[in-house]
C-alpha cells in the first residue's frame, strides 16, 4: 500500500509540473481535477483517490460537481491575491537588488581609484624620502670632509670621531 502511494504521489506532483511549469510556487496548494485524473488513470488501485479515506473517484467526482461549483473560483482568486503580492514583493527585492548592485559597484569603481591615487602617492613620497636622505647623506659627507680638512691644517692630531 505505501508504494502505491508513493506512485500516486509521484505522479500527482509529475502532473503538477506538467500542468503548472516547474516552478513550484505557481502550483496550486491542491489541485482536485488533476487529483482524481490521477487517481483514475491507471497503475496500482486504479479509481481509489489517496488521502480520502476509502472514496472512489467517482463518488469524489460526483460530489464535488453538487458541493464545489462556487468554491473553485474563490480558492483560485485567493491563490491569485497571494501570487500577486509574491511578484510585487519579488519586483521591490529585484528593484533593491539591482539598487544595491548599482551601489555597490559606484563604491569598487571608487575604492580602486583611491587604492591606485594611494599607491601613486605612495610612490611619490618613496621617491622624495630617497632623494631627501641622499641629499642628507651628501652634506653630512660633505661636512665630515670639511672637519677633516680643518683638523689636519691645524695640526691637530685628534681627529673627530667617525659618525
Amino acid at each position: 500500500m505505501m508504494i502505491t502511494f508513493f506512485y500516486f504521489q509521484e505522479t500527482y506532483n509529475s502532473w503538477l509540473r506538467e500542468r503548472y511549469g516547474d516552478d513550484p510556487l505557481t502550483h496550486p496548494e491542491f489541485d482536485p481535477d488533476l487529483w482524481m485524473e490521477v487517481g483514475s488513470s491507471g497503475g496500482p488501485d486504479k479509481n481509489r483517490v489517496y488521502g480520502l479515506s476509502n472514496i472512489t473517484a467517482e463518488n469524489l467526482r460526483a460530489a464535488r460537481s453538487v458541493s464545489t461549483v462556487g468554491s473553485s473560483q474563490s480558492v483560485s482568486s485567493t491563490q491569485s491575491k497571494k501570487f500577486m503580492a509574491l511578484q510585487q514583493h519579488t519586483a521591490q527585492l529585484t528593484e533593491k537588488y539591482d539598487h544595491l548592485s548599482v551601489a555597490y559597484a559606484q563604491l569598487k569603481a571608487e575604492h580602486a581609484q583611491q587604492k591606485a591615487e594611494d599607491a601613486q602617492r605612495y610612490a611619490q613620497l618613496k621617491a622624495e624620502h630617497a632623494q631627501w636622505y641622499a641629499q642628507q647623506k651628501a652634506e653630512h659627507d660633505q661636512l665630515r670632509e670639511f672637519v677633516m680638512n680643518m683638523a689636519s691644517q691645524s695640526g691637530d692630531t685628534c681627529a673627530p670621531p667617525l659618525f
